[in-house]
């Protein structure tokens, strides 16, 4: 995950003056040149750390806070205020056109993940907002962008305005009248991109913005090229005049250096993050959550946010009827392992956590496969079954086990895991946990219970 390096050196800085009783202007030099390492080594660039550690320093030498009962703690607000100040103090929301449709320009170099943002976007607009987006195809260049256009279009169930290989300046002009003549409020051109920023390439997005007069230019930029995204922001903001960023793969492996120097090089915010693979796997950019999360406070309210997004309120209502009594099925079973297959890759939740929370979740992830299969085993049986498993003998198993392409052994095993659900449930309904559930931290000490929720481990929870 992005930060994770950045992270772990700032709260070691942290850890250490919180050791001390009283801390001095030395003390603060010390702990400011490694923040100033921390954050060179997170790929930030030189001129933006330069100028953060100096005003941090500025702030933390003064009396109030070095004579304060807790300066560790003053020390560390100010950090988490200057980070957010730097990556832009508040979230940039998209402008949206008194009168529809909306126009969103999405621009940026190949391999950045323009195309599907910008149907991720859509989606999200739709989704959220209960917009009407349309997806127009400007890139009549790269081999397979419309197609790859309507595909994702398709699994969003978002329509795909294309005109085959015209001039992308008229397909541009031609799908803002049809999402006129037929009600669209939101229209996302999917521009061209090169491997490198040219003169003809600038010329036609600047041909397409003179054309249709896009009330948003979202620059994409994939957060794991470091320096070069601010680079590339730079120079599509001085040639074309962007309006914010999109930044993808932050949850790749990636030091986060960009995130940090976006605002500060072009003055434009960030408004989305690309959090996964996942056409919903899109966020909006909140830079005072984001510096939480890098100080290793968490960012409870994403959180929540994203548990209440994938909340069936009714189906809680049901479920928590029927554990009142002891009516947990295969089917209540199901609908748990699908709602946390929504919640997505664990380790984004890890990153939420406060503290050792998160640290403990860290590794974790959901395995869909294993999810696929129980799901395949349980759909494989009767309504009858399924509300009573109890009746499951041998032959019914072996009857289950053929109908879903499994073995025996699989159904045996998704039985088990059941049956361990089913008693936690009980006990948590009388309002008592299991000895070793207590506590979140100590989850991954109980025997089974990673197996029971489908997760797969890169690494062992401590």
């Amino acid at each position: 995950m992005a930060f994770e390096g950045l992270s772990e050196k700032l709260n070691g800085v942290f850890k250490r003056l919180r050791g001390k009783g009283r801390i001095s202007e030395a003390d603060v030099k010390e702990a400011m040149r490694e923040v100033r390492l921390a954050l060179l080594e997170a790929d930030v660039s030189y001129k933006v750390v330069k100028d953060f550690i100096a005003s941090v320093t500025e702030r933390v030498v003064g009396a109030d806070v070095l004579e304060s009962l807790t300066p560790a703690q003053q020390i560390i607000k100010i950090v988490n205020e200057e980070l957010t100040a730097l990556m832009g103090g508040a979230n940039a929301k998209i402008a949206m056109a008194s009168h529809p449709p909306t126009i969103v320009m999405m621009v940026g170099l190949q391999g950045a993940g323009k195309t599907t943002n910008g149907a991720k976007l859509a989606g999200y607009f739709k989704k959220q907002m209960g917009k009407r987006p349309l997806l127009a195809a400007c890139d009549v260049y790269r081999p397979a962008a419309i197609t790859q256009l309507q595909v994702v279009g398709k699994q969003l169930d978002i329509p795909v305005f294309e005109m085959g290989q015209a001039d992308p300046v008229e397909i541009a002009r031609s799908s803002i009248a049809y999402a006129k003549d037929h009600g669209f409020d939101m229209v996302f051109l999917d521009t061209a991109g090169r491997l490198h920023i040219d003169e003809k390439l600038m010329d036609e997005l600047k041909s397409i913005k003179a054309t249709v007069h896009p009330n948003e230019i979202l620059l994409v930029v994939d957060a794991m090229t470091g320096q070069d995204a601010v680079s590339a922001a730079t120079a599509f903001d001085e040639a074309l005049g962007i309006d914010g960023v999109v930044l993808t793969k932050l949850d790749g492996d990636a030091r986060g250096g960009a995130a940090l120097s976006i605002r500060a090089a072009t003055g434009k915010p960030i408004k989305f993050v690309g959090t996964g693979e996942k056409l919903d796997m899109i966020e909006l950019f909140h830079p005072d959550r984001m510096a939480s999360r890098i100080l290793g406070m968490g960012d409870m309210l994403s959180l929540i946010e994203k548990a209440e997004q994938n909340f069936d309120e009714k189906k809680a209502a049901e479920l928590e009827e029927k554990l009142k009594k002891n009516r947990f099925t295969l089917t209540d079973y199901m609908d748990q392992m699908s709602q946390l297959r929504k919640m997505g890759d664990l380790n984004q939740i890890a990153a939420m956590m406060p503290g050792q929370l998160g640290k403990q979740m860290a590794g974790a992830q959901v395995d869909e496969k294993l999810l696929g299969r129980q799901e395949a085993i349980i759909l494989s049986m009767t309504p009858k079954e399924r509300e009573n498993p109890g009746i499951l003998n041998a032959s019914r198993k072996k009857r289950i086990a053929a109908g879903c392409g499994l073995d025996v052994s699989d159904v045996n095993r998704l039985l088990k895991q059941y049956e361990l659900m089913l008693q936690l449930t009980r006990q948590m309904t009388k309002g008592k946990l299991p000895k070793g559930l207590d506590g979140l931290g100590k989850v991954g000490k109980m025997g089974g219970m990673g197996k029971l929720h489908g997760f797969g481990r890169k690494k062992r929870l401590k």
